[in-house]
């Protein structure tokens, strides 16, 4: 059974920083990744970041780089979501998902149940 559990959200200032953490398993896709998306209030669900589970490359969308960083604890079977000098636009809700890498923003198969994320003073 596919399991993906997110974790880490809660209310910052603007500026600030989280560690979003998602727990995965009971997959196995060939190819696969781990992403981490944004749905803002109102908005559409859109991807952020992801990671390969074989050779850990990454991609990022252009709206995070160089804040965001992901990465994975292959002991933990864990991809972690570090989010440095967070905006309001930054809002909404982060959902982690099993995907495949060459469309790791579009071929999602799973998705776990999402954490969510307030950037507010």
């Amino acid at each position: 059974q596919v399991q993906l559990v997110e974790s880490g959200g809660g209310l910052v200032q603007p500026g600030g920083s989280l560690r979003l953490s998602c727990v995965f398993s009971g997959f196995t896709l060939e190819d696969s990744a781990i992403g981490w998306f944004h749905q803002s209030p109102g908005g559409e669900r859109l991807g952020v970041s992801c990671i390969n589970t074989r050779d850990l490359r990454s991609h990022y969308a252009d709206s995070v780089e160089g804040r965001f960083t992901i990465s994975r604890d292959n002991a933990k079977n864990t991809v972690y979501l570090q989010m440095n000098s967070l905006k309001p636009e930054d809002t909404g809700v982060y959902y982690c998902a099993a995907t495949h890498w060459r469309l790791c923003f579009v071929q999602v198969v799973h998705w776990g149940k999402g954490t969510p994320v307030t950037v507010s003073s």
